[in-house]
């Protein structure tokens, strides 16, 4: 049996009422809804798909917990890419004695404004698989960055480093993904 919810702007209101609820079938079809998109944003922060999958769990449950918070004048698409961020930075924080951070002037030593950029013969698939290659550090500092629109302040906020070290693992991130890009560029078989 599908589901048919009543539409307003969103077209989500008596769908979020239901999960309010606590309704299974329609926690059930917001999760269907939302998975795919949501799961995107948890692999860009994640090392692989199981890692993941644990972040886009925990995600979830943070949105269920908190949903009668979200306010109807926002976008339910953007208020759970915020929740499945903040989980993926919070997941970032408890592993963060595994993560690597470098000094800015190191990581100036390590790639220059002129470096060769073959990224126009990779596919969405292939970059993604390179950024989930990246130190955790990099790679969370790379995507709130590079993807979300945080400056180096905010990030540094966020994670609970100086600015610094912000704009130093973002020079790491990208000389790495420059290095992996020529690499695979060179080499189609790569992995």
């Amino acid at each position: 049996m599908k589901l048919a919810f009543k539409s307003d702007k969103s077209g989500n209101e008596e769908l979020i009422a239901g999960c309010i609820k606590g309704k299974r079938r329609h926690q059930k079809k917001l999760y269907e809804l939302f998975h795919g998109k949501m799961m995107a944003v948890c692999l860009r922060y994640t090392n692989n798909y199981e890692e993941a999958r644990d972040v886009l769990t925990e995600g979830f449950m943070k949105v269920f917990k908190n949903l009668h918070r979200y306010k109807p004048s926002h976008s339910l698409d953007s208020w759970m890419k915020r929740i499945m961020i903040n989980t993926a930075i919070d997941h970032y924080r408890k592993n963060k004695k595994h993560s690597q951070q470098v000094d800015l002037e190191y990581a100036s030593n390590e790639s220059g404004p002129n470096d060769a950029n073959p990224i126009s013969s990779l596919t969405a698939q292939e970059i993604l698989q390179l950024v989930q290659k990246l130190p955790p550090a990099y790679r969370t500092v790379f995507n709130l960055y590079a993807i979300e629109g945080y400056n180096h302040r905010e990030i540094g906020e966020l994670l609970g480093i100086s600015e610094g070290t912000s704009k130093s693992n973002l020079a790491k991130a990208r000389g790495k993904l420059k290095k992996m890009i020529a690499q695979k560029h060179q080499d189609p078989y790569y992995t």
